[in-house]
């Protein structure tokens, strides 16, 4: 498996854009961690992955979408886009995220790029704006690898997705990065509607025979306005969906992502490890994507690096959801949430201003914390990168013999939620 992955992405791969990739995410990117592992040991975190939602339009309308797509448009403009990557570089950084909304709407995305050739980003985007224009630029600038995002085939993606054609049209996007010689991925949001289409062998080998080179299967989140509870996924589904991750990294030569479990199948949430936070386009610095909530922002004149490590916000959501779970607090302990809003008075940073009714609306349910069910990885190169750069870095020693609070009380609502969902889909 992993001889010929190499080998598809090396004659696949424009050169300028595999080196980029291999030293400012690969080699830099480890560098990043190890020190973000050493000043953890003394109490500081700084994340060594920054998460940027640099604009909130969008041409989709996702199910689902906790983005204010619809709202007036807010963007980082690039001067503090600039100054916040160059913080973060000065403190061992060298991979970023961007996301929006679509991120291809922000006007000064490739002059950001341009502007940052000693750093690597991923660009979390549904593809229909990536142009032969456009590819041909990120070619050339060679410091970013777009992540395609497929919710289903032609029906389920316009059911998902809010539009026509939907499927055609990113896929015509996915071709033209490949065509270009892009490091390119597919992104996928593991729900009721498209698990049996997309969490398949038959689909991974379409993907590959197409050119693509990695995929991140993640799970659904039900939140925001329209959370649409009857796409989340039941714990058997959860289990099965990480059961296949692991099988087809043994045998496809396909590289595949994930970014909640170690090398010994254990939960974890990168925002409880501290490897990562997020910041919404309005400039707020959240704990994760889905939690809108925030006490700083990046216009604080103390800079990124000493914003986030001098913030009692994120350093009690961090320390109280890493005793109380190990999987999406969002999603298992909403109350929990809510209580840390409360207790350091943190701001809605959505547009819309109603992310507060929403999270009191939300009933505990299953994550990536499935006790009992833990699956190892299983392909020695996953287990030896997770062994040493995405693990829990210890902070869940607290919770070894938990279980999360829904299963312990009894409470949760998915037995509810399976008959109805099982309605909707045998419907569909």
């Amino acid at each position: 498996m992993l001889p010929e992955l190499t080998m598809r992405v090396v004659r696949t791969t424009d050169p300028k854009a595999l080196m980029k990739f291999a030293w400012l995410f690969g080699i830099k990117g480890m560098l990043s961690v190890e020190r973000f592992k050493r000043r953890a040991k003394k109490g500081i975190y700084f994340p060594p992955f920054l998460y940027l939602s640099i604009i909130n339009s969008c041409n989709l309308r996702c199910q689902g979408c906790w983005v204010d797509v619809e709202s007036p448009r807010e963007s980082i403009d690039i001067k503090r886009l600039n100054r916040l990557i160059n913080d973060a570089k000065t403190h061992g950084n060298s991979f970023f995220g961007l996301l929006g909304g679509e991120p291809f709407m922000h006007p000064q995305l490739l002059d950001v790029l341009a502007h940052q050739q000693d750093a690597y980003f991923q660009i979390f985007t549904n593809g229909q704006l990536i142009t032969d224009k456009v590819a041909a630029r990120l070619r050339e600038l060679g410091n970013a690898t777009p992540l395609i995002s497929i919710e289903g085939r032609e029906v389920v993606s316009d059911q998902r997705r809010g539009k026509k054609d939907v499927f055609n049209r990113t896929l015509k996007g996915l071709d033209t990065a490949i065509r270009h010689k892009l490091l390119t991925g597919v992104a996928t949001s593991v729900c009721k509607s498209n698990i049996r289409d997309l969490l398949t062998e038959s689909w991974l080998d379409e993907l590959i025979d197409r050119g693509v080179h990695y995929v991140w299967f993640h799970s659904y989140r039900p939140v925001g306005p329209m959370m649409h509870e009857d796409l989340g996924l039941t714990r058997e589904e959860l289990v099965e969906t990480r059961q296949f991750i692991t099988e087809m990294r043994t045998k496809k030569p396909i590289a595949i992502v994930d970014a909640y479990y170690d090398h010994n199948g254990n939960a974890l949430c990168p925002m409880a490890t501290g490897i990562s936070h997020h910041v919404n386009p309005k400039g707020g610095i959240e704990p994760c994507p889905i939690i809108q909530f925030a006490s700083e922002s990046i216009d604080d004149e103390r800079g990124i690096y000493n914003t986030l490590t001098q913030s009692k916000f994120l350093k009690d959501f961090r320390e109280a959801t890493a005793r109380e779970t190990r999987g999406c607090v969002m999603l298992e302990r909403p109350d929990l949430v809510e209580e840390l809003i409360e207790r350091h008075d943190a701001k809605d940073v959505t547009i819309r201003q109603t992310a507060l009714k929403e999270l009191q609306a939300m009933k505990p349910r299953h994550s990536q914390w499935l006790p009992g069910d833990e699956i190892p990885e299983k392909h020695w190169m996953y287990r030896w990168a997770k062994r040493f750069f995405y693990t829990d870095f210890g902070v869940y020693q607290n919770i070894r013999n938990m279980k999360p609070l829904h299963e312990q009380n009894g409470h949760s609502n998915e037995s509810q939620q399976d008959s109805s969902t099982r309605a909707v889909v045998e419907k569909d």
